[in-house]
Parts: C-alpha cells; structure tokens; sequence
C-alpha cells in the first residue's frame, strides 16, 4: 500500500485542531481544500467505522494507527515506530496523556503538533466518559 506523506502548512494544522474540536465549517474546508485525510480523521476519531476504513483504504494508516495509539493499541505505537513515525507516536502518547510526550513535542518543535494532540487528548477523553456514563445507554 501506499503511505502518503503527511506534510502541512501550520495554518492547516491549526485547523485540523479546531476540526477535531467539533467545528463542521473547519473540516468541510479541510474536506474541500486537499486535506480530506484531516477531515475525515475527525469522524474516525469518534469511531466512525466508514471513516477509519477510508483511512486505511487511502494511503493513510499512520493516521489511523495515530488514533489506535491513543487508544492504548500497543500494536498501533509498535507500528509507529517501525516505519519512523515518530511524530505521530509521540502525538498517540501525548493524547493518552503522557506528559513526557508533550515535553517532546514541544522540546522538538512541534507546537502546532502539541496542540492537535491537546484537541485528540480532550475528544477521547469525551468519549471514554461518555462511555462509562451509567445515565447514557452505549448501543455502539
């Protein structure tokens, strides 16, 4: 399979975060702008099974090993790291909630990087609440 590369202006990647964040306008600009992976990363965060199979379908499984590491998904970070994603391992563990991998995101010059982890850390944290909430009934 193909691996595209991932390479961004900051502006992009600083909409990319407020796409994960919950802003429809953000990530149908993203969707329509050349960076469809972006925008459809946010749905596959949120579990979306059609989205986390474009993912793997298009040339990007990094993005979607990105969401299986913060996940916990041991593999997913192995992964990662073998095929020198080291970024995205490190923005898995940050959004796990690592601070070490925050540190070396920012040490290493990855601000904007930081601060899309910062969105994925709030978003899955959202989720997993919601999914340990008695009050909500979880048929997914």
């Amino acid at each position: 399979m193909d691996v595209k590369k991932l390479e961004y202006p900051a502006k992009v990647l600083l909409a990319w975060a407020e796409a994960i964040s919950g802003n429809p306008k953000i990530r149908d600009w993203l969707m329509a702008n050349g960076y469809k992976e972006l925008g459809v990363f946010t749905f596959a965060l949120r579990n979306k099974e059609d989205a986390r199979k474009w993912l793997m379908e298009n040339g990007f499984p990094h993005l979607m090993a990105l969401i299986n590491g913060v996940e916990g998904n041991k593999q997913a970070l192995e992964w990662l790291r073998r095929f020198n994603f080291t970024v995205l391992e490190y923005m898995a563990l940050a959004s796990d909630g690592e601070e070490e991998a925050y540190e070396w995101l920012r040490k290493n010059g990855h601000s904007e990087l930081f601060m899309v982890a910062k969105r994925i850390q709030i978003v899955k944290d959202d989720i997993e609440a919601d999914n340990n909430d008695p009050h909500k009934i979880n048929f997914g």
